[in-house]
């Protein structure tokens, strides 16, 4: 993901994948994004912290610009 093309822009985040296999860091920073299982999704602000978040869960998540 590329930062500076969603620098402060409205993203809405989507869990695609089950938390199962992840560690436990992987896993907090799902809750930290609204994310509680698999189809849930929230509508962040797309700040530097929350791009690293979705950067370190990538593989479970899906992202789009509102």
């Amino acid at each position: 993901m590329q930062s500076k093309n969603f620098l402060n822009k409205k993203i809405k985040v989507t869990q695609i994948k089950s938390d199962s296999k992840l560690n436990p860091r992987q896993k907090s920073n799902l809750i930290g994004l609204g994310l509680r299982g698999i189809g849930t999704s929230s509508s962040l602000k797309a700040t530097l912290p929350i791009i690293g978040m979705i950067d370190k869960v990538n593989h479970v998540v899906e992202v789009s610009v509102e």
